[in-house]
């Protein structure tokens, strides 16, 4: 299961690669951000916009889709690429972490995870056969197995049992999507490495999955509370022990610069909410950091929100009547800084891209991070 991702180039100074990974839907570069659509929709965006900013794979979740619509009602309109009107690629999340941000409405125990909904207080019930069922129903490109995030900070016992149990999960995941079928038609399934802080368990985990030999594997369990240097170091400690020639993915993540140097690290795939999420809040993604459009300065600001940034909002906008926008409360300004704001990441991504394949990533990128960390006061 090694020919549908290919290594393109490899930076000779970081672990950063550039690769391509092949799906039922389409070819995605690597390094890729994905923008997150829980529900079956980017917030805020149709798929046309989201075509027009050169997403190639987006997000949803096991969890959240199978509660509504259900994933039954999805399948019964062909899919969820069909249902939402999105014709590439689509990974979804297993809904594991769904155990770790709703602790008080979950139950782990060794046949899975039981829930309270968020929504009505029903009883719901995701394990192994749960999670690889909903998601041939949603008809994912690549499916996540269910795993156990274990809470920062946690004991080792702790984390030992949950890093056990995610690999019997994960087990039992690909035994089940070898059952229905899943595999053979094209599809992936991904793995996802545990073990908080402990190396010998992140270790542990790795080894174990990457012996199972699934399409590709996460890096799960960081940027759960931990610092910033604790969170680059497990990324780090845990990639040696993951197959070189299947993608890596780390989770749930993260600001640019973060983005940057785990891609040094060798990670290949990335997923976050907080370019969507800050632009409902007024909040914009510039190379000098980023910026809130409700300052006053930008009041009678008429320049765009980056100078020569290729994308909607930026080719027809100005500062002024994004703010404008934004303090009425319009729903536009959530869709135009929404834009930007993923066209923002996908297009550094791709920048990182074209520099692993220059050979010149490490130098570049460093410059890129020591300027958007140091907000250079004529972009203020």
């Amino acid at each position: 299961m090694t020919d549908h991702f290919q290594l393109i180039a490899t930076d000779a100074h970081s672990s950063a690669r550039r690769g391509r990974l092949q799906t039922l839907h389409g070819n995605i570069e690597t390094p890729i951000f994905m923008p997150v659509g829980t529900q079956g929709t980017v917030k805020g965006l149709t798929p046309k916009q989201l075509h027009e900013i050169d997403a190639q794979i987006i997000l949803g979740n096991t969890y959240h889709l199978n509660l509504r619509p259900g994933s039954d009602l999805v399948r019964d309109f062909g899919g969820l690429h069909s249902f939402m009107g999105w014709n590439g690629p689509i990974l979804t999340d297993s809904g594991g972490f769904q155990a770790f941000s709703l602790a008080k409405l979950s139950k782990i125990s060794e046949e899975g995870i039981a829930f309270q909904s968020h929504l009505d207080g029903s009883k719901v019930f995701l394990g192994p056969q749960e999670v690889m069922s909903i998601q041939a129903n949603l008809g994912s490109d690549i499916a996540m197995v269910i795993d156990e995030c274990p809470p920062f900070p946690c004991e080792k016992q702790d984390c030992v049992k949950a890093v056990e149990r995610t690999t019997r999960w994960a087990r039992k995941c690909r035994e089940v999507a070898d059952d229905i079928g899943f595999l053979d038609s094209g599809r992936h399934v991904f793995a996802i490495a545990q073990g908080s802080t402990f190396e010998d368990l992140r270790r542990q985990s790795a080894e174990e999955l990457s012996a199972l030999e699934f399409s590709g594997y996460a890096i799960g369990g960081v940027s759960v509370g931990e610092p910033e240097p604790e969170m680059l170091h497990q990324v780090g400690v845990t990639i040696p022990f993951l197959p070189p020639e299947k993608p890596r993915y780390t989770m749930g993540l993260g600001t640019p610069p973060q983005m940057l140097k785990m891609i040094g690290l060798g990670v290949d795939m990335f997923d976050c909410v907080l370019p969507s999420r800050v632009a409902r809040n007024g909040a914009f993604f510039t190379p000098f950091g980023m910026k809130n459009i409700r300052n006053a300065k930008f009041a009678k600001d008429p320049s765009p929100l980056v100078e020569g940034m290729d994308n909607y909002a930026c080719a027809n906008f100005s500062r002024a009547y994004l703010r404008h926008l934004t303090v009425a409360k319009e729903i536009l300004s959530c869709t135009l800084l929404t834009i930007h704001n993923l066209y923002f990441y996908l297009d550094l991504i791709k920048q990182a891209r074209d520099h692993i394949e220059s050979g010149d990533f490490s130098s570049w990128s460093r410059e890129w991070i020591e300027k958007y960390e140091s907000g250079d006061r004529s972009e203020n």
